[in-house]
């Protein structure tokens, strides 16, 4: 799967996702996805400043 493709099936995803929630579920959706992708990254920059 390419970048382009990959960024197609996130949008499908995130689409999916949101049907049928309301304006403050699809916020709070974010703010959950968004703080689990900011761990996972600090996550994985402190794994590799330890292992370098």
């Amino acid at each position: 799967m390419g970048s382009s493709e990959f960024v197609i099936f996130i949008s499908i995803l995130a689409s999916n996702i949101a049907k049928g929630k309301s304006e403050d579920e699809i916020n709070l959706l974010s703010t959950f996805f968004s703080q689990l992708g900011d761990t996972l990254a600090t996550i994985s920059a402190f794994d590799s400043s330890c292992n370098n």
